[in-house]
C-alpha cells in the first residue's frame, strides 16, 4: 500500500510539472494572432529547420536534378511570400523539389524549408495548383505548428508517463505505460488535423492575395484523394482530415476571403 501511495505522489507530481510547463509557455503569432503554448522561439525553428532539412531531403532520394524545376517552384512560392503578410514572418522561406516520383507528397520543416516531391509536381496541371500546395505548406511555418507539435507533445508525453508511473501493476509491467502512449498519440493527430484545416484555410487567403485562383486548391484535394485510392484511412485515425471534409471547408475559406 504505501509502495502505490508513493507512485500515486510521484505520477501526480509528474503531471503537475507538465501541465505547467506547457501553459507557462505562451507566445502570440505575429502573422495570424493566435497565442499558442510554444517553448521554441523563431531563431530555434529557423537552426531546428535548416539542420533537419539535408536528412528529410535524403529521405525523398535528394533533390531533383532539373534546375529549372527548381526555380520555377521558388518563383511561385516566393510570389506568395512577398505578395501577403506572411513577408513579415521571421522566417526565411526556401523551396525546394525533392527527387522521389513514387511518393505524392509536400510538407515543411520548421522555420521555413519547404518540400514538394516530383510525384506531387508531375500530377499538378496548373501554376494556381502549385500555389495551393506551396500556400498551404507557408502556413505550417507561419502558423508554428511544428513548435506547437512538440510542446503538445512534450505534454502528453508527460502526462503519459506520469499516468504509467501512477498506475503501473507490478504483475504486469509495460502494460498501461502503453495503454497511455497509444491515447497520447490519438490526442497528437487531433491536433494534426486541426493544423491541417487551418493550413487549408489561410492558403486560400494567400492564393487569392498572391492572385492565384483559390479553387485550385479544391483541385489539389481531388488529386490527393485519387492518389490516396479507396483504401486510404480513416479520419479518426489519419493525421489528415478527409478530402471532402477538407474541400467543404475550403469552399468556405474560398467564400469568406472573397467577400473581403
Amino acid at each position: 500500500m504505501r509502495s502505490r501511495a508513493g507512485r500515486l505522489v510521484f505520477g501526480l507530481i509528474a503531471a503537475l510539472i507538465a501541465v505547467f510547463t506547457y501553459f507557462s509557455n505562451t507566445q502570440e503569432n505575429p502573422v495570424t494572432g493566435e497565442k499558442q503554448h510554444i517553448s521554441m522561439t523563431p531563431d530555434q525553428e529557423i537552426q531546428l529547420g535548416l539542420e533537419s532539412a539535408p536528412q528529410m531531403a535524403q529521405q525523398f532520394g535528394g533533390l531533383y536534378p532539373d534546375e529549372k524545376v527548381q526555380q520555377s517552384v521558388k518563383r511561385v512560392g516566393q510570389k506568395i511570400v512577398n505578395a501577403t503578410d506572411v513577408k513579415s514572418s521571421p522566417y526565411k522561406f526556401d523551396f525546394h523539389v525533392l527527387a522521389d516520383n513514387q511518393t505524392v507528397n509536400a510538407f515543411a520543416v520548421p522555420g521555413g524549408q519547404i518540400f514538394i516531391t516530383a510525384a506531387l509536381l508531375d500530377k499538378l496541371t496548373s501554376e494556381d495548383q502549385l500555389a495551393g500546395v506551396l500556400g498551404h505548406e507557408i502556413t505550417h511555418v507561419v502558423g508554428r505548428h511544428s513548435a506547437e507539435q512538440i510542446a503538445q507533445q512534450q505534454l502528453t508525453q508527460g502526462l503519459a508517463g506520469a499516468a504509467a508511473i501512477a498506475t503501473e501493476d507490478p504483475n504486469s509491467p509495460g502494460r498501461n505505460s502503453a495503454i497511455a502512449a497509444y491515447v497520447a498519440n490519438l490526442i497528437g493527430l487531433k491536433y494534426g488535423r486541426d493544423d491541417e484545416i487551418e493550413s487549408d484555410q489561410l492558403g486560400v487567403r494567400w492564393m487569392i492575395e498572391s492572385g492565384y485562383k483559390p479553387e485550385a486548391m479544391i483541385e489539389v484535394m481531388e488529386i490527393l484523394k485519387a492518389a490516396g485510392g479507396p483504401n486510404r484511412p480513416s479520419e479518426f485515425m489519419s493525421s489528415h482530415p478527409d478530402p471532402d471534409n477538407r474541400i467543404e471547408r475550403i469552399k468556405e475559406a474560398i467564400a469568406k476571403y472573397k467577400a473581403k
